[in-house]
């Protein structure tokens, strides 16, 4: 009988150890990163006043965003997101690169803005109205049920 108990405490090590294991892999952060922005040592490359956006492309490859109006500005954006088990990924780290060009296609501005540089914007959500009010499937099977026309079921009439 001894040696029975000695197994079933034995089995519980080895479930408590696993359990622990388990809650401390599921805790570990998870580091995901998105995107790309050239580090300051690959940003050396390129010189205000010299560089060209087909050298820049060239460099780095093609940007993230150019810009909309003007076509006057490459951005390169990359983004690190923290995963803890179930929890909501959370944005610890945003680059953004901004080269700007001179009306020659040469460089005129380089710029390097971080998460804390960043504003909130707020979105105006216009959404249409659907009409209707809150009314669930079982609602919208359950009123039907009094509108059923005797002559629809029996072939005599076109059903609605």
């Amino acid at each position: 009988m001894s040696s029975n108990s000695g197994k079933r405490i034995t089995g519980r090590r080895a479930g408590a150890v696993a359990l622990v294991l388990g809650l401390a892999c599921a805790c570990t952060p998870i580091n995901r990163y998105h995107g790309f922005a050239p580090s300051e040592s690959e940003l050396s490359a390129v010189q205000v006043g010299q560089t060209t956006r087909d050298s820049v492309i060239e460099n780095f490859g093609p940007p993230t965003s150019r810009g909309i109006l003007q076509n006057d500005a490459y951005y390169y954006v990359s983004s690190q997101f923290r995963h803890y088990g179930a929890f909501a990924p959370q944005e610890v780290d945003r680059q953004v690169l901004a080269i700007s060009f001179g009306p020659t296609g040469v460089v005129s501005n380089v710029e390097r803005f971080t998460l804390e540089d960043g504003r909130v914007v707020t979105l105006d959500r216009r959404v249409t109205d659907d009409g209707i009010n809150d009314v669930t499937v079982l609602s919208q099977l359950l009123g039907s049920l009094g509108n059923i026309d005797a002559g629809a079921l029996l072939g005599e009439r076109e059903p609605f």
